[in-house]
């Protein structure tokens, strides 16, 4: 059984993640950064793509007193994790798995001797998300977080899989050269687009919190 799966998106007005040079430190305010941290807590689970991992080096820590800390994902096609990276230094205090397509046994054993869990999870486009969720399903992780980056977010959109999409937007623009929270869907029509129903909204300091879910 797959996990319920929510995408976070932390971004400017205008839908930018970081500056063109990647700078990203911080586009959403610490209270919307608060606010994200115990989204983190509600969820078995939280997974980033191999540029969040490589350009931002997080902890992905809940770091809410009294919470446990979520299973650490990383969705990383040819093993760039760093062998130095907080993920991987400190996977004996908070497990880290990571998702990789097959072939890669010596960067993957280097990880493994570090305490990172690696899974093989390859199909004809590349790395499967369906076997990674069902993965995930057989080791009890019922629910599941995705915070970026881009690439990541369009590949779970593109395949349908999520439930819940959790948006904080800040009230500053980035502009058209900044770095996109959606990556390539490869739409071709208008009647392609991915239509969303907003289930509510709120303010978190200076920035918009809305909750939304896939349209009927």
């Amino acid at each position: 059984m797959f996990p319920k799966i929510t995408l976070k998106l932390a971004t400017s007005l205008d839908g930018k993640i970081a500056l063109a040079n990647g700078q990203s430190e911080w586009v959403t305010s610490e209270a919307s950064r608060a606010h994200g941290r115990y989204l983190r807590a509600e969820n078995d689970a939280i997974a980033v793509g191999a540029n969040t991992a490589e350009i931002d080096n997080p902890m992905l820590t809940t770091r809410v007193l009294g919470q446990s800390n979520p299973v650490r994902i990383v969705f990383d096609t040819t093993l760039r994790l760093d062998p130095e990276s907080h993920l991987v230094t400190t996977t004996n205090e908070t497990p880290t798995w990571v998702f990789t397509r097959a072939g890669t046994d010596a960067k993957a054993n280097i990880l493994r001797e570090h305490g990172v869990v690696v899974h093989p999870v390859t199909d004809e486009n590349g790395l499967s998300l369906t076997e990674a969720l069902t993965i995930m399903g057989e080791y009890g992780i019922r629910s599941l977080l995705v915070e970026g980056g881009g690439t990541l977010i369009a590949s779970f959109i593109r395949a349908g899989l999520y439930d819940t999409i959790h948006w904080y937007r800040a009230p500053v623009l980035l502009g058209g050269d900044g770095r996109d929270c959606v990556g390539a869907l490869s739409l071709t029509n208008m009647g392609q687009v991915v239509r969303l129903h907003r289930m509510k909204f709120s303010e978190v300091g200076h920035d918009l919190h809305e909750v939304y879910v896939k349209a009927d």
